[in-house]
């Protein structure tokens, strides 16, 4: 199963166990069964640390769990074969199994040790992905860590395209999604922090408290992504005390799979881009504030006094500036049954959901690159693909639409405009259009829709605040500053044109550099 590179990098790896542990394998004779004792067998081969039992009792075959010899049930198991996307995630837990620390901040440790300990609370999480999916690792690794840490807590990551019979059962359309104690918790990417919260249920209104009392900063930014820590480094270099306050951080570069076009770095992918992000920004001491939503912002009561941003939680921060970068999120059609079944055949990120449907009839609304490089990523798995497009002509660039029109399994339509997206109930069955030309409606049973129509930007919560165009941007000027003194705004939230994360970060740079040459002459006293 590995490669000579691979299980080489893998055995130095396991040189950082420190305690002895099982591979507890439960198989059949299938030949996933076969690929699966195959990887064990040579995993236990590359650690004198690392035994192999082939007796497991699991109720998922094949399977296999991680676990030391004096527990008593598995608490970190994969219903899969952790390859792809997911041997990051089978790399950690077989370290942190087997004693090596996780890099997580202590406060965070004790929060996951916590759980449960008052009131005997068991935790039982299942995780159903994909070894496609760029979201799940994190959802995987997180709980598989907080399974490490707590025996209260046990987990099993499923591989969606390894059991398509319960995948079916339980009506799952949408990856990665958590179950706890039978139960849905959760849908997309989660990360530690967010898990626990959640289940911490004490934890907002300490986290609220801790906020409101911080002091004033010289640079608020709020939203991580390209231009919030674009923003941050260069205020932070100016030697001024700076912060960046965010639901999670990286913004839209999370949920993207491929990254070519940064300029000085060849190829990356929006996790890892997202990551060095985060790394340069902590580099130069800039405050990196989770987890946070903001819900309200204040402006000055009098000129060069402080802005302040209420959050979600109830807490509250205050800058002598704020530089808004909450950037955009997928745009949605907006007719009926699109919310009804978001997560039940409406998706938004083919590279996610789409081995959920292999073999199935999906339909892709939008002509423009994202659209069709859905369309061509789709066709690869599914039976068939209807691309539906509002304009008459596609709008990709043309050697994306010449590969498409290329598919024997894709069928185009031009003018195209979704009315309803249709299901029984439980899940989608169908889509009807409206064809622009001819006015006829036409109907398309089908078991998937991924909407790919573009983007809208995450400013409704300011609304009434500061001047907006009229597609809901936040305008500024030529050093990103907005109608509000004292609020500058970057990146794909603003009127700045081209939404690329090579533009979002020096927009980013420009708003902090206009943040600063306020805070300069604010700061200097009236004659």
């Amino acid at each position: 199963m590995l490669d000579a590179n691979l299980a080489t990098q893998l055995q130095a790896y396991l040189e950082r166990v420190r305690i002895p542990f099982e591979l507890v394998a439960t198989l059949d004779d299938s030949e996933n069964g076969r690929d699966m004792r195959a990887l064990l067998e040579q995993i236990a081969g590359l650690s004198d640390k690392i035994t192999l039992r082939t007796d497991g009792q699991a109720a998922r075959r094949p399977s296999f769990a991680i676990q030391r010899p004096e527990d008593p049930v598995a608490r970190v198991e994969f219903a899969a074969l952790p390859m792809g996307h997911e041997f990051t995630s089978l790399v950690l837990a077989l370290l942190q199994v087997g004693g090596h620390p996780p890099k997580v901040e202590q406060a965070v440790i004790e929060q996951i040790q916590a759980l449960g300990a008052e009131d005997g609370r068991e935790f039982v999480f299942e995780t159903f992905m994909s070894l496609t999916c760029h979201n799940c690792p994190d959802v995987v690794q997180a709980l598989n860590l907080m399974a490490v840490l707590n025996p209260r807590v046990r987990h099993v990551a499923v591989d969606g395209g390894l059991f398509r019979e319960e995948v079916e059962r339980r009506q799952i359309l949408a990856v990665p999604i958590v179950f706890l104690n039978g139960e849905e918790f959760g849908q997309g990417r989660m990360t530690v922090e967010e898990i626990v919260k959640k289940l911490d249920t004490g934890s907002a209104a300490r986290d609220a408290a801790q906020l409101s009392a911080r002091a004033p900063y010289d640079v608020l930014i709020v939203g991580g992504g390209p231009a919030g820590a674009a923003a941050a480094v260069y205020a932070a270099r100016k030697g001024i005390r700076t912060a960046i306050v965010a639901e999670r951080f990286g913004g839209q570069t999370m949920d993207t799979l491929a990254i070519e076009n940064y300029i000085s770095v060849l190829e990356t992918d929006g996790p890892k881009f997202a990551a060095a992000l985060e790394k340069h920004a902590q580099a130069y001491g800039v405050e990196l504030i989770h987890l946070q939503r903001a819900e309200r912002l204040v402006p000055a009561a009098t000129p060069g006094g402080l802005v302040e941003l209420q959050l979600a939680n109830g807490g509250s921060l205050k800058g002598r500036s704020v530089i808004l970068s909450t950037g955009a999120r997928w745009r949605e059609v907006d007719v009926p049954g699109e919310q009804q079944y978001r997560n039940k055949g409406v998706a938004y990120c083919p590279h996610c959901d789409g081995p959920l449907f292999k073999g199935k009839r999906v339909a892709v609304i939008g002509g423009g690159n994202s659209g069709v490089e859905a369309g061509i990523d789709l066709a690869g798995l599914v039976e068939h693909v209807t691309l539906i497009e509002f304009g008459d002509a596609l709008r990709a660039d043309k050697v994306l639409v010449d590969k498409l029109k290329s598919l024997p399994n894709v069928e185009i339509v031009l003018n195209g405009q979704t009315t309803s997206i249709d299901g029984d109930g439980q899940k989608v069955t169908g889509l009807t259009y409206k064809d622009r030309a001819s006015g006829a409606i036409r109907q398309v049973p089908l078991a998937g829709v991924f909407v790919q129509i573009g983007l809208v930007p995450n400013t409704e919560w300011l609304k009434g605040t500061l001047e907006l165009s009229r597609h809901g941007e936040i305008i500024v000027d030529a050093k990103g500053a907005t109608s509000v003194p004292g609020v500058f705004a970057a990146g794909d939230v603003t009127t700045v044109p081209y939404k690329q994360i090579i533009i979002a970060a020096g927009d980013g740079a420009k708003a902090a550099l206009g943040a600063f040459d306020h805070l300069m002459r604010s700061s200097v006293p009236a004659a």
